[in-house]
């Protein structure tokens, strides 16, 4: 078989079987693609690589040991043309460019999964950068606006977690005022009316995970 006739040779990785499972029998369809191995975390993602060397590996962002976006870029570092497409389930414009600033070349929904894998599986490996409408429209809605600062994430963080602002500030060693000015410039980034609100916008949008 010649290298323009080579099937695209696929990775899968994800810690949900039935997920992998699914991917894995969509792949197996194709007549133009080959599945090379299926990973259940990072770690393991990122030793299967260099054992296979796929052409498009489906990474997920959320596993145990070591998450999708160091996966990606881990992999990225000692093979710069490494082609991803992120599968997820979060819509957030936040989580979308960490995984396309890590390295990621698409980025699908796993409720897409069934009508666009394939389509986007091609589409990358031919080269092309592949983004859900719905999300490129919410990257674009705030790529003007001013990023939280490290600091205010994790205020927010704690917040999330049902802090008070002084236990927030004990646990961060700084003054409750301080944290109430962080909360202030949170509420005013994120258009937020209250701090719920807050972790709510911060959560849809993928700044900080549940």
């Amino acid at each position: 078989m010649s290298a323009e006739t080579a099937p695209i040779r696929v990775l899968v990785v994800d810690d949900h079987p039935l997920l992998r499972e699914g991917v894995a029998a969509v792949v197996q369809r194709q007549a133009d693609m080959v599945l090379v191995g299926e990973a259940a975390d990072g770690r393991e993602a990122v030793a299967l690589f260099r054992e296979h060397r796929p052409d498009v590996t489906l990474m997920d962002l959320q596993m145990p040991e070591m998450g999708g976006v160091e996966a990606v870029a881990t992999i990225r570092r000692d093979f710069p043309h490494a082609r991803f497409v992120v599968l997820t389930t979060h819509r957030g414009d936040v989580q979308a460019l960490r995984a396309f600033k890590a390295g990621a070349s698409g980025y699908l929904l796993k409720s897409m999964v069934r009508k666009d894998l394939v389509e986007t599986i091609r589409a990358v490996h031919a080269g092309h950068r592949r983004i859900p409408a719905e999300i490129a429209s919410a990257i674009a809605e705030h790529v003007a606006c001013d990023g939280l600062t490290e600091r205010e994430i994790e205020v927010l963080k704690q917040a999330a977690g049902g802090n008070a602002n002084k236990s927030i500030a004990s646990h961060l060693c700084i003054s409750e005022d301080t944290v109430k000015v962080h909360m202030k410039n949170i509420f005013a980034k994120l258009g937020a009316n209250d701090r719920t609100h807050a972790v709510t916008i911060a959560i849809n949008r993928g700044i900080i995970e549940t």
